[in-house]
């Protein structure tokens, strides 16, 4: 069960959320949207030379759609999109398998580890990941 302290992290970021905003002149962007619950997140990106300069997050939904989001642009900003690679895997992999996972290299993130027990809420937890990924895809 997610403990006290994870829970208000995820409480405090789906409520006041950072990086809450569309970056001005942004160079990449995406929307994604749950139909199951009618979660929204647009991701705009600000990337040059390969390196995420800037992120930010548009949007609707529970707290824990909107706490992923925040916590997420801060762990993405100023790495190179290899990282960012690297890090949705490893996001990814805690959230939906057993796999063991460095919390470490993780950091705040780790709040999210015991949402796989909760399917229903492992789409809210990764929808603005999978966002952020067709993000750097979409080139403006």
């Amino acid at each position: 069960m997610i403990n006290s302290i994870y829970k208000e992290l995820i409480i405090d970021h789906g409520t006041k959320p950072r990086n809450y905003k569309e970056v001005e002149n942004y160079t990449h962007k995406s929307e994604g949207y749950n139909e199951t619950c009618g979660d929204r997140v647009i991701i705009t990106l600000k990337i040059e030379d390969g390196n995420i300069i800037d992120a930010g997050f548009l949007g609707s939904g529970c707290a824990i759609t909107k706490a992923s989001a925040s916590l997420m642009i801060d762990a993405l900003k100023n790495k190179n999109i290899k990282e960012v690679e690297k890090l949705f895997g490893a996001f990814h992999s805690m959230v939906t398998t057993d796999e063991v996972y460095n919390a470490e290299y993780l950091g705040k993130l780790t709040v999210f580890s015991d949402i796989k027990g909760f399917p229903a809420r492992v789409k809210c937890a990764t929808m603005a990941w999978h966002t952020l990924i067709d993000a750097l895809k979409n080139e403006r």
